[in-house]
């Protein structure tokens, strides 16, 4: 690589995020990709963009049960050292339950805490009444709950007393006679997915962003991000599985099963995580002051591998590229676990973008935290690759690099 280039890249996550490059965040993001229905983002966005980019030898697997995609720059290598890279695209939704006669769609909110929905403006998705199997989108619905502080009870009204998951539904300003007729005949059927309508926009601060939805298209953003930046570098000693994994959110099913499959010699997972130091009313619980804006995070503990963990942290020092360290206990919470899940024998890691307003309509992030990570990891695979005087890195390597605390 060139000293020209290594000076771009070290000064990227220090610099504001260009606008093609901010533009096709935003679009990641503002794919309509719920749980279960992941291709608008997968095969939509992504997959078209990995296109444009990627050298010709590059593979792509896709799967039967799920809309995750696996961009593989060397398919059929299995005597390379694979690492997958993974984001997940699906975004937690809420479900339409019942249509009630006065109109009202009572809806599930999932992992949306009720009281951060009501007001915000929604879209619907389902089936179109009049052709079977074409989907239709309704917008300008809101979600609301008490209806107007008058029908409150005392208790909510001075926060004693919060809103019950299962008061949540949607209004469609039906009016008249047969409302709930109104309604089915709009195509709404139990289990249609509902998506929160706010799509990012630049923050007040310089160089941040908010709006729904960063959990996680700012992982699948990466992913694609981190392939543009070495697909034409000829990393040939190392075989990388760019991946868009699906229901992170209920389970980590989608890169479970991926992993599975191709059973990668190492995982990366890449994830939202907490700005923890500006968490309101945390203070006693003694959580790791996360900083949005100071770098990305590098997960420790859990099933994550300590050598990974140096690896990547010689390349921030190396490089000047600002990092936190984050842990984990029994379980890191993210696609880093798909390996022990899956129960293959993989490397595992997990890094973060700290954010503030997790799973709520405003959450907020910092591009340099992204860029950081990006730069990071793309560093990371020029080390493997580099490894052994340039042969890359060997299955032997991660086989006998566990950290022995008895050599003290």
């Amino acid at each position: 690589m060139s000293l020209e280039n290594n000076t771009e890249q070290k000064h990227a996550w220090r610099t504001t995020m260009p606008h093609d490059q901010f533009a096709f965040m935003k679009k990641v993001l503002a794919s309509p990709s719920p749980i279960g229905f992941e291709a608008a983002m997968s095969y939509g966005v992504i997959k078209p963009e990995f296109e444009s980019f990627m050298p010709a030898g590059w593979g792509i697997h896709q799967f039967k049960g799920n809309a995750g995609l696996v961009f593989d720059s060397h398919p059929g290598r299995d005597d390379l050292v694979s690492v997958m890279i993974v984001g997940h695209a699906d975004k937690i939704r809420m479900q339409v339950r019942k249509i009630d006669d006065d109109g009202k769609v009572w809806i599930n909110t999932d992992s949306f805490l009720p009281t951060t929905l009501i007001g915000h403006e929604v879209k619907v998705f389902c089936q179109h009444p009049d052709e079977a199997g074409k989907f239709k989108v309704i917008e300008g619905c809101t979600v609301e709950a008490l209806g107007a502080i008058h029908f409150s009870t005392p208790a909510q009204r001075t926060g004693e007393q919060g809103i019950k998951p299962e008061s949540i539904y949607l209004e469609l300003h039906t009016h008249g006679k047969d409302r709930k007729a109104q309604v089915e005949a709009l195509g709404l059927r139990p289990g249609d997915p509902i998506l929160l309508d706010r799509p990012i926009k630049h923050g007040v601060s310089q160089d941040t962003f908010y709006g729904a939805y960063l959990d996680n298209g700012l992982g699948c953003f990466s992913v694609t991000e981190i392939a543009r930046l070495v697909a034409d570098e000829g990393l040939d000693n190392v075989r990388v599985l760019y991946t868009i994994a699906t229901h992170e959110e209920i389970g980590r099913f989608g890169s479970t099963q991926l992993v599975g499959e191709l059973k990668p010699d190492v995982l990366i997972a890449t994830d939202v995580n907490h700005d923890y130091e500006a968490a309101p009313g945390i203070g006693n619980r003694k959580m790791n002051p996360l900083k949005m804006g100071d770098g990305f995070t590098i997960g420790r503990g859990s099933v994550i591998s300590e050598f990974l963990v140096q690896s990547l942290e010689n390349v921030c020092r190396e490089q000047d590229i600002p990092y936190q360290l984050d842990f984990s206990g029994r379980d890191m919470g993210t696609d880093g676990m798909a390996a022990a899940l899956a129960g293959v024998d993989s490397a595992a890691i997990t890094i973060g973008y700290p954010i503030r307003n997790m799973h709520t309509s405003s959450e907020s992030a910092h591009t340099g935290d992204l860029l950081a990570s990006i730069h990071a990891l793309a560093g990371l695979l020029r080390q493997f690759n580099a490894m052994n005087d340039g042969r890359g890195i060997t299955h032997d390597d991660l086989k006998n690099s566990h950290i022995r605390l008895d050599h003290i």
